[in-house]
């Protein structure tokens, strides 16, 4: 039953951490309008988290408050939704991420109408802007917050827009929330009806969950609740699919354990500042040794926008629980008890860029996808001898592989971790580490010597010079002509023109 409409008194509103811009938006808005604050901005102040994502609501004309308030802050204005009445305020943050503050139409006759359709009584709290000393909390949702309970706002909520069945579980593992039994049950009934809403609205709920807080959870969350297939049917087939040791696990329990191992490895290694904490185990201890000093290089590489509104970081979480799909379709039996997959990355590369096709990403994300399923291995290959890997070998990875090379380093370290779990020989992280610390110092410290050698000659001169034909020639005279430059044979343009000499 909703609880009673509450006005319930702020104690002190000066210890709430209302966003930086907050004054500055306050000043901007009509004083004798009423405007509220409300849903997630309004949770995450009581939580007291900094929030980037502030929401108004208020009757009347929004877009024009919209437009008010970004021409006050010297920022990007646009109509978000210019049917529904809602405009979006967009302004950049000194860090490189932007602060979103929306403005939308009531919906409904006032804002208690609009609190009651929302998703989760946690979301549908609200202040006027007018008195911040006050909660309007029609449905107990400060109650639910501070007792850590994820309700829905009706019995309806999730028939009535099924997407919420994944916003749930990724806000109950954000906030560390229990989700009552009966938001349980209401969420299960509507679990049939997810293929119904739009293929976009679902990639944005993933998006976010690959992408925040302890994906490995909520995706562990997802199939105990019996979601999961209607999100990435093709992982059941790895359920009780066994493997050879080393492995500890079923192609399942090791995939979600390669998303975990993702997860605490971006944690000492993607962060800016170090927390000795999170690097208290032996393995990753060693790991912050061996690559600590790229902790800035792999914060921009995940942060890096793949479309305007994600980042690379849910990409490469995709990739990762991605990286096994094809073993299921690619089991061999050579002899009692000896399992081979032979051809797995493959296929398995084939299926992720499926996936990620159905999902909506862009083009760039699916290549991307395939490219690290399919060269997975290639760290394990360059991790079998006793040598560090020599700069041919190191050229000829990046060649092929570019910026994708960083992911697959990630990928084998996450992959490594959760294959041997407790069992990881000393030995083999040492030797595993040296190969990709290898891998990532030639990237982003020797790119001139390893990655990308300066062109001494292009194609155009190389056509003039010995009288050659356009054609396929061309591009593999040149490609030889970079190894040469990485082993030493070449050093300059004379050189080159010389050694191409003595090639045609």
């Amino acid at each position: 039953m909703d609880a009673e409409p509450s006005q319930a008194v702020v104690k002190n509103r000066n210890l709430l951490p209302f966003p930086r811009l907050f004054p500055q938006i306050l000043s901007a808005l009509p004083p004798d309008q009423s405007i509220y604050l409300v849903g997630g901005a309004v949770r995450d102040v009581l939580l007291g988290r900094q929030t980037f994502d502030l929401d108004f609501a208020l009757a009347g004309d929004a877009l024009r408050i919209a437009r008010r308030v970004a021409d006050s802050l010297g920022a990007a204005y646009y109509p978000l939704d210019a049917e529904r009445g809602t405009g979006r305020v967009v302004v950049p943050e000194a860090d490189g991420g932007r602060t979103m503050i929306d403005f939308a139409a009531l919906r409904g006759p006032d804002i208690e109408a609009d609190l009651r359709a929302r998703d989760f009584t946690v979301n549908a709290i609200a202040m006027d802007v007018h008195q911040l000393d006050r909660l309007i909390d029609p449905l107990g949702g400060a109650a639910d917050l501070y007792a850590r309970r994820l309700r829905s706002c009706s019995a309806t909520s999730f028939q009535d827009d099924p997407v919420r069945i994944l916003r749930a579980v990724r806000q109950a593992t954000a906030f560390g929330l229990t989700m009552t039994g009966e938001t349980r049950g209401e969420l299960r009934a509507a679990i049939a009806r997810l293929q119904q809403t739009s293929a976009e609205r679902r990639r944005d709920e993933m998006v976010k969950m690959l992408a925040g807080f302890r994906p490995a959870t909520c995706l562990r969350v997802l199939d105990m609740l019996g979601v999961l297939p209607e999100i990435f049917p093709e992982l059941g087939h790895l359920k009780g699919l066994a493997q050879p040791a080393p492995h500890l696990h079923d192609a399942w329990e090791h995939s979600l354990q390669s998303v975990q191992k993702l997860e605490r490895l971006l944690a000492v290694l993607a962060t800016r500042e170090h927390d000795p904490e999170q690097a208290a185990s032996f393995a990753l201890g060693l790991a912050v040794l061996n690559l600590g000093r790229y902790r800035e290089q792999f914060h921009l590489h995940l942060e890096e926008k793949t479309v305007p509104e994600r980042t690379w970081r849910s990409g490469l979480f995709l990739a990762v629980l991605f990286h096994d799909v094809g073993k299921a379709q690619s089991l061999q039996l050579e002899a009692p008890e000896h399992l081979r997959f032979s051809g797995h990355e493959r296929l398995g590369a084939k299926m992720a860029a499926r996936r990620a096709r159905a999902m909506r990403l862009s083009g760039q994300e699916v290549a991307r996808i395939r490219q690290i399923v399919r060269s997975q291995a290639r760290p394990a290959y360059l991790s079998g001898g006793e040598n560090r890997p020599a700069p041919l070998a190191i050229f000829r990875f990046f060649r092929d592989i570019g910026p994708s090379g960083v992911d697959i380093c990630l990928l084998h370290l996450a992959n490594v971790l959760a294959t041997y779990e407790h069992r990881l020989p000393h030995e083999v992280w040492v030797r595993v580490l040296e190969v990709n610390r290898s891998l990532l110092e030639a990237y982003w410290e020797q790119p001139a010597q390893l990655v990308h050698p300066p062109v001494l000659v292009n194609g155009h001169e190389l056509i003039e010079r010995f009288g050659l034909q356009e054609g396929p020639q061309i591009g593999e005279l040149l490609s030889r002509l970079q190894e040469a430059q990485v082993t030493g044979e070449v050093s300059d343009r004379d050189q080159a023109l010389e050694w191409l000499a003595g090639q045609i």
